[in-house]
Protein backbone atom coordinates (compact mmCIF):
# COMPACT_ATOMS: atom_id res chain seq x y z
CA UNK A 1 0.00 0.00 0.00
CA UNK A 2 2.94 2.33 -0.44
CA UNK A 3 1.31 3.82 -3.53
CA UNK A 4 -1.11 5.73 -1.28
CA UNK A 5 1.78 7.96 -0.26
CA UNK A 6 2.24 9.10 -3.84
CA UNK A 7 -1.27 9.19 -5.27
CA UNK A 8 -2.23 12.13 -3.11
CA UNK A 9 0.24 14.29 -5.03
CA UNK A 10 -1.65 13.64 -8.25
CA UNK A 11 -4.35 15.91 -6.85
CA UNK A 12 -1.83 18.72 -6.38
CA UNK A 13 -0.62 18.32 -9.95
CA UNK A 14 -4.22 18.45 -11.15
CA UNK A 15 -4.86 21.59 -9.07
CA UNK A 16 -1.86 23.34 -10.60
CA UNK A 17 -2.89 22.31 -14.11
CA UNK A 18 -6.50 23.47 -13.75
CA UNK A 19 -5.45 26.74 -12.10
CA UNK A 20 -3.07 27.41 -14.97
CA UNK A 21 -5.79 26.58 -17.49
CA UNK A 22 -8.26 28.92 -15.74
CA UNK A 23 -5.79 31.80 -15.77
CA UNK A 24 -5.01 31.12 -19.41
CA UNK A 25 -8.67 31.46 -20.51
CA UNK A 26 -9.72 34.11 -17.97
CA UNK A 27 -10.53 36.87 -20.49
CA UNK A 28 -12.59 34.80 -22.90
CA UNK A 29 -16.33 35.25 -23.30
CA UNK A 30 -17.44 31.93 -21.85
CA UNK A 31 -17.51 31.10 -18.15
CA UNK A 32 -15.39 27.99 -18.47
CA UNK A 33 -12.70 29.42 -16.18
CA UNK A 34 -15.08 29.04 -13.22
CA UNK A 35 -15.33 25.33 -13.93
CA UNK A 36 -11.55 24.99 -13.98
CA UNK A 37 -11.21 26.94 -10.74
CA UNK A 38 -13.85 24.74 -9.11
CA UNK A 39 -12.01 21.60 -10.13
CA UNK A 40 -8.74 23.08 -8.83
CA UNK A 41 -10.31 23.84 -5.44
CA UNK A 42 -11.80 20.36 -5.31
CA UNK A 43 -8.39 18.87 -6.11
CA UNK A 44 -6.74 20.75 -3.25
CA UNK A 45 -9.49 19.56 -0.91
CA UNK A 46 -9.00 15.98 -2.09
CA UNK A 47 -5.24 16.25 -1.51
CA UNK A 48 -5.74 17.14 2.15
CA UNK A 49 -8.50 14.56 2.54
CA UNK A 50 -6.37 11.74 1.06
CA UNK A 51 -3.37 12.85 3.13
CA UNK A 52 -5.40 12.67 6.31
CA UNK A 53 -6.89 9.31 5.31
CA UNK A 54 -3.43 7.86 4.53
CA UNK A 55 -2.11 9.05 7.89
CA UNK A 56 -5.04 7.42 9.73
CA UNK A 57 -4.50 4.22 7.76
CA UNK A 58 -0.79 4.21 8.60
CA UNK A 59 -1.41 4.90 12.29
CA UNK A 60 -3.93 2.07 12.44
CA UNK A 61 -1.46 -0.35 10.87
CA UNK A 62 1.31 0.73 13.29
CA UNK A 63 -0.91 0.04 16.32
CA UNK A 64 -1.57 -3.53 15.23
Amino acid sequence: MSYLKYTQYVYLVAAVFFTFKAVEIWNEENDQHFLFLGIAILSVFMFFFRRRFAKKFEDRNNKS
